[in-house]
Order: structure tokens, then C-alpha cells, then sequence
């Protein structure tokens, strides 16, 4: 399987570690009412969809970048992939 790097390119999926839904870039904030249950969904709730999806890669044998990858789980197609930071980023604006 093929990720398309943003900023490299094709890079094989060997290069990196797959981390799980692109949720847990949504960490909740402990300041809040609810944080502890909030943490507990955070930590132990997760989805396991069957089709396109968001998942966090992380690029441990290139550049050490953390991708979003957007991906089809029943065919492995890849949509998309974006840099963590930039989703972040615009998640806070």
C-alpha cells in the first residue's frame, strides 16, 4: 500500500505506524466539567468502521511527520492523506 506523503510523495506503508482513528487528535480539555468521563470515552471508546475513514499514521522510518490519512478500510484505497498538524490546525480556527 502506497501513502501519498504531502510533502514527500508515494511512500510505502511499511515506512510508517498506523496510530489509530484521527479522533485522538481531538483530545478533551481536562479544564472542562466531565473531563474524567470525558478522558474515559477519550481512552477506551473507539469506532471500527467498515469504509472511508480518518486515521492517524506516523511517518517513523522518513521524516517523523503525523499524517491523517483518509482511507477506504473494506478496499485499502487511500483518498487522502494530510499532514496532523495542518488538520489540527484548522480545527482550531
Amino acid at each position: 500500500m502506497l501513502i501519498p506523503h504531502p510533502l514527500l510523495g508515494l511512500r510505502d506503508a511499511q515506512e510508517f505506524t498506523y496510530l489509530g482513528d484521527a479522533s485522538l487528535l481531538n483530545r478533551p480539555d481536562p479544564a472542562t466539567p466531565g473531563a474524567e468521563a470525558a478522558f474515559c470515552d477519550y481512552v477506551f471508546l473507539r469506532d471500527n468502521p467498515a469504509g472511508v475513514h480518518r486515521e492517524l499514521w506516523f511517518h517513523e522510518q522518513g521524516d517523523r511527520s503525523w499524517l491523517v490519512v483518509t482511507r477506504n478500510t473494506l478496499t485499502h484505497e487511500i483518498l487522502s492523506a494530510e499532514l496532523a498538524s495542518d488538520v489540527k490546525a484548522g480545527a482550531a480556527q
